[in-house]
């Protein structure tokens, strides 16, 4: 069950761990020794953003899975490749994503005392908060044309903690240009970078009618796609 530590955490969340220089891979390089929230101690490891390092397009999950856990990949379960087969449907080049999450620490509970299955928990309000300055620094070093908030926890931590993906979803939004994370909506502005929310795939595995969760995701990709062209 996980990977326990006893080190200390920082009271500053995940600001003392971040460097000041370099590019994506010196903050992945960083980021393995991360200590800013308690969720260190059981995960088996951090997860850090993945792809190219200038992506048209950044991705933002909430949290890694069981399977990224283990494997140290964001997107690499059952809901990871449900997004992808999303993003190839709404002709968005997955080549051309970075893909990452507001927290990097996999948050769990076993199903019984022993058991070797993991059920995701939803990352608090401080654990959010704590792990922010690795979100602001990906963003920046990465320096996306758009941003795609995958679900509420992603959503909040972008816009603030009002945002809601039931009422924001599937709209084009704009992140002030050269400041991230945004608190509010703002005016489309040369150097803008847009911002669409939709659900978690997650959310579309677990739906009653799979099938018209997926196609409401596509369709919300679909605005990306359209703002990307």
């Amino acid at each position: 069950m996980g990977n326990p530590r006893s080190e200390a955490v920082t009271p500053d969340g995940a600001a003392d761990f971040v460097p000041a220089r370099g590019g994506v891979a010196a903050l992945r390089r960083a980021a393995e020794g991360c200590r800013g929230c308690p969720l260190f101690q059981d995960a088996t490891q951090t997860v850090f953003g993945a792809g190219p390092e200038h992506a048209r397009t950044v991705v933002v999950g909430e949290q890694p899975g069981d399977q990224e856990d283990r494997e140290g990949e964001p997107f690499v379960g059952p809901a990871g490749r449900l997004l992808r087969k999303a993003l190839a449907d709404a002709e968005i080049d997955e080549q051309e994503v970075y893909f990452t999450n507001a927290v990097k620490h996999f948050k769990f509970a076993p199903v019984k005392a022993g058991g070797k299955r993991r059920i995701h928990k939803a990352p608090s309000l401080r654990e959010m908060s704590a792990c922010r300055p690795w979100l602001d620094a990906e963003l920046r070093r990465v320096d996306p044309e758009l941003v795609l908030a995958l679900g509420g926890t992603a959503g909040k931590s972008l816009l603030g903690n009002s945002f809601k993906v039931t009422e924001s979803r599937g709209v084009l939004l704009y992140l002030p240009a050269g400041t991230l994370p945004a608190t509010a909506q703002s005016r489309a502005g040369d150097g803008a970078r847009g911002l669409v929310a939709t659900v978690h795939p997650s959310a579309v595995l677990r739906a009653t009618d799979r099938k018209e969760a997926y196609r409401g995701l596509v369709t919300d990709l679909g605005v990306a796609a359209r703002f990307l062209t």
